[in-house]
């Protein structure tokens, strides 16, 4: 048994991150702090009901702690937003939504640089612009940069040479790299593959696109009502009207830009708004002055946070997984730890990151606006989202009470689809909060198992699954990188089968080989494959088909299932229009094409005569004899 007296004791007095746990052996609580010892100390004291109802529940629920050391504040911080997001703990103030932002990028570092969408910031010496928080805006703007600046579209590397020209100048020609693309054609690339343009003159247009993006529109619109007008004179109607609509699309996308500044400086501005545990926070995005967009976020809070806490866990929770961070964060309320965070959002940039309380004028202003949004947008939704949240976080927390589990946050959701036997295939669906989350949907090809064996291929795919996530970790902690980011790193709270003993065993199993400890439930279904109950630790549980567990249940048994046939039927469909003419040695797909637009069908090519396939379109006599053999 835990002895409290004697490990609070030990504590020393340095930095780091201590862990609450409870009787299930859950996080319940992630903190910081400067001195362990003081601060952990300070939870069992007597005087705990003093520091508000949030900490006097916690502590009621404390089974044991834990402790990280660190050598510094600063390195307390950043461990304690890395493992909150990891453990999601019941007594932190959560972000819910877990979004990444696009961005434009452009590609500087080419010799022909490109305009592309990006969702997270490399460390490649590419330019980034953004975040933005519409991607059909991001879209939109990248479509007209490359209608505006003919920038290519492609994904070729092309390479310069120093080419020696008959004037006995030196001059950067690109390598020609295949043939010019459809944009060549239609007239909206000029052709940089060909080198039919030069590095000078590409990198000319790439720098306006660039000023474009800081926001200066105005030279742009100039610069094309002029080559309008000049069309216009010249009667050339077709180009005056590309101009127009060009002018006309500038001003859509300039058209988000609501609000200004006149200090053109990138800032964040913080506004929000709390009732009983929802709180939501707003922010609006300001890039060189202009607001270019905004978004708000929900915060599942605890009773007992304030405003303050609010910030500052939103602060701490946002910032950590967004590449971006502008030189100024607007907030409507002091922040604890104001320093400290500021020292920590600063350490990858090369600026300071200052945390500012406007108290006067238009920045005061701006932050008013801000928690009027907020306010405005939780009293509209209140309703929406009280159901919205019955309907996901709410069924997941039914289904931990029927379970008597904790914290679940990702589930994961198997199925296997075949027929007889034919191209099966295996799905992963993956529910995080409640909510599906279909980027991280995987398809499986089944490889080892022969034939109709659904247990068999459960196992193929459970144990490709986790044994390509183990080996993804390892990389990631060489790297030191967050599991977030992996295709397969990140694990599940809960698997959930579709089936009953049977597939909860044979996942099991594949977990106990790989030494992994992950609960494992089945969605049991009744004779008409309805659902009718969970399957857990060797116990049918039954559910009531009016909750919100149950609905939540029958929808991802539905989306697995969905899944899973789509792509067996996609497969099986390409199967289905194989040629025969495949399974002939030598025959690839040009000489299939080539022999069925010379002989316009398989029986014509079966009665042909050995001297006849000699003679058609692409053939040869090895080849042709191969077809008359495989036919007689």
């Amino acid at each position: 048994m835990f002895n409290f007296q004697e490990e609070l004791k030990k504590l020393p007095e340095t930095p780091g991150v201590y862990l609450m746990y409870d009787s299930h052996d859950d996080v319940i609580y992630v903190g910081k702090a400067v001195k362990l010892k003081r601060r952990v100390s300070s939870y069992f004291r007597k005087d705990v009901k003093k520091r508000g109802p949030k900490i006097e529940s916690m502590v009621q629920k404390i089974s044991r702690f834990e402790y990280i050391l660190t050598d510094s504040e600063l390195e307390a911080l950043i461990l304690e937003c890395n493992l909150i997001k990891e453990y999601r703990p019941k007594y932190n103030t959560m972000l819910m939504d877990d979004k990444s932002y696009p961005y434009v990028q452009v590609t500087i570092n080419e010799d022909y640089p490109r305009i592309l969408f990006a969702r997270r910031m490399k460390k490649d010496k590419s330019k980034y612009f953004g975040p933005f928080t519409s991607s059909g805006a991001v879209k939109d703007t990248i479509d007209l940069l490359q209608k505006m600046y003919h920038i290519r579209n492609c994904n070729k590397s092309i390479v310069t040479d120093d080419t020696l020209t008959a004037d006995g100048e030196h001059k950067q020609v690109p390598k020609i790299n295949g043939r010019p693309c459809l944009y060549y054609h239609i007239g909206q690339c000029d052709g940089a593959c060909q080198g039919y343009i030069s590095k000078a003159d590409y990198r000319e247009n790439i720098n306006k696109a660039i000023k474009f993006l800081e926001g200066n529109y105005k030279d742009t619109i100039k610069e094309l009502e002029e080559k309008m007008m000049k069309a216009s004179e010249a009667l050339d109607f077709e180009k005056a009207m590309e101009c127009r609509d060009l002018i006309n699309s500038i001003n859509h996308v300039a058209g988000n830009q609501k609000i200004t500044t006149h200090q053109f400086e990138d800032r964040d501005i913080i506004g929000y708004a709390e009732e009983g545990n929802d709180a939501v926070v707003q922010v609006f995005f300001v890039r060189n002055g202009k607001l270019i967009g905004r978004e708000h976020f929900y915060m599942n809070t605890v009773p007992g946070d304030t405003g303050m806490d609010i910030v500052t866990n939103f602060i701490k929770q946002y910032y950590v997984g967004t590449p971006f961070i502008p030189r100024e964060l607007f907030v409507p309320t002091e922040i604890e730890d104001e320093e400290l965070i500021s020292k920590w959002l600063s350490r990858n940039q090369n600026f300071t990151v200052k945390i500012v309380k406007p108290k006067k004028g238009q920045k005061e202003k701006l932050v008013e606006l801000a928690n009027k949004n907020a306010r405005n947008l939780l009293e509209q939704n209140k309703e929406k989202y009280r159901r919205e949240k019955q309907k996901t976080i709410g069924a997941v927390k039914e289904i931990e009470e029927l379970l008597n589990l904790t914290n679940i946050h990702r589930m994961e959701a198997y199925d296997i689809s075949n027929t007889n036997g034919y191209e099966s295939v295996g799905s992963m669906i993956v529910y995080e909060d409640g909510k599906p989350k279909r980027n991280s949907y995987r398809r499986f090809k089944i490889k080892w198992i022969k034939g109709a064996d659904d247990y068999g291929s459960l196992t193929e795919v459970l144990t490709r699954r986790f044994s390509h996530g183990l080996e993804e970790r390892e990389k990631m902690d060489e790297d030191g990188r967050d599991y977030e980011l992996g295709s397969f790193s990140k694990f599940p709270d809960i698997i959930m089968m579709d089936g009953g003993k049977g597939q909860v065993n044979v996942a099991l199993e594949v977990l106990d080989k790989l030494h992994l400890n992950i609960p494992v439930c089945g969605m049991v279904k009744d004779d008409n494959h309805r659902t009718r109950g969970l399957y857990y630790n060797n116990i049918e549980i039954p559910i009531d088909r009016n909750s919100e567990a149950f609905k939540l249940i029958t929808r991802i048994q539905d989306e697995a299932h969905r899944f899973a046939i789509e792509f067996h039927r996609s497969l099986r469909g390409k199967k289905q229009v194989k040629s025969i003419l495949d399974d002939i040695p030598g025959v690839g797909p040009a000489r299939r094409k080539a022999l069925m637009q010379h002989f316009k069908s398989i029986d014509n090519i079966k009665e042909a005569s050995l001297e006849n396939l000699e003679q058609a379109p692409s053939m040869t006599k090895n080849i042709a004899k191969s077809v008359y053999d495989f036919f007689h």
